[in-house]
């Protein structure tokens, strides 16, 4: 299989074009038809064009199917949703298990609601990025499982440890709506020792909610959640953050602010093992340097190609 520095390095490749349309004027009426249709170790880029229209499909990304764009044009319009519930691992609306994936201007839901752990979106590979994306569900609704991730203007909603997992991610610009009556946590992040490079950084986010929640509660021992320059509205409790029933945590978590704002960002009733960053300590956390995504957050397609007659019968060139 080619390197991803091989993808990265070329100037914006032409990507091969598939087209999903439930009308039938498009290449495939479902969106794991055209995934399927990529062939395995894939070296190229594909970009999956997906018109509005809502898609009740249970969709799994093979690990063997790298360098795979599926794009809506508008995210509530562009809806993939199933219900499904029970294991983390097994309920997703949509699975992402090969590398080098991006999903623009979607919106993935498990309708599920409450009393369940109900998975919208699994994300357990490398290279992994959703631009304008919306992700719904009550429990669980983002497992954001392993590997290095992007989360650019997405709208991430849920009440019981919404997003949840080991991976190291960035969340910029994004907007997480808390549907807690409560203390639930918004995130359970799983980092389960100091040798791990993981833990979720929220930089220049809002966060809303219909009555109350916390920021995060410790999963893992050595949980590590950031929150940047990040809006929060008296949706946050004071306390902040929560050990999990497990008070040796509180030495060896990872919970930090900076330069947040708004009423539920006000720190002096935070939980004493929780702090504030200094401008210096903040700084790994205010760049994608923190995932190496200089490197391989790839621009959007401007150029396309036909697939060939092995992934499409009918594809035509779309500009």
């Amino acid at each position: 299989m080619a390197s991803p520095q091989s993808i990265y390095a070329a100037e914006n490749p032409a990507a091969i074009l598939i087209r999903v349309d439930p009308s039938g004027k498009g290449d495939y009426r479902k969106i794991q038809d055209a995934i399927d249709a990529v062939p395995s170790n894939n070296k190229e880029v594909v970009f999956i064009l997906v018109k509005p229209g809502i898609y009740k499909e249970k969709i799994v990304v093979p690990a063997d199917r790298p360098f795979i764009t599926i794009s809506g044009s508008k995210a509530n319009g562009t809806i993939i949703t199933w219900d499904d519930s029970g294991n983390i691992f097994e309920s997703p609306t949509f699975s992402v298990l090969a590398s080098d994936f991006v999903a623009r201007y979607l919106t993935i839901q498990n309708t599920h609601g409450a009393g369940a752990k109900a998975v919208a979106l699994r994300v357990s590979r490398d290279r992994v990025a959703f631009f304008g994306c919306r992700i719904l569900s009550y429990q669980d609704t983002l497992l954001d499982d392993t590997g290095r991730h992007y989360y650019s203007g997405c709208y991430i909603e849920g009440a019981v440890d919404f997003i949840c997992g080991n991976a190291a991610s960035l969340f910029e610009r994004c907007h997480l709506h808390s549907l807690s009556e409560g203390d639930a946590a918004i995130t359970a992040q799983r980092r389960e020792s100091p040798s791990e490079d993981t833990g979720f950084t929220f930089l220049g986010c809002k966060v809303t909610g219909v009555k109350t929640a916390l920021l995060g509660r410790a999963w893992g021992p050595y949980s590590r959640v950031v929150f940047a320059l990040t809006y929060m509205s008296n949706v946050i409790l004071p306390q902040g953050w929560d050990y999990w029933g497990d008070s040796s945590k509180q030495s060896s978590v990872f919970y930090r602010e900076y330069k947040c704002y708004g009423p539920g960002a006000n720190t002096k009733k935070r939980v004493e093992w929780s702090q504030e960053l200094t401008g210096i300590e903040a700084q790994p956390f205010l760049t994608k340097n923190m995932i190496g995504g200089k490197s391989w957050i790839r621009s959007t397609p401007t150029r396309f190609k036909k697939a060939s007659t092995a992934i499409s019968n009918n594809s035509t060139r779309h500009a």
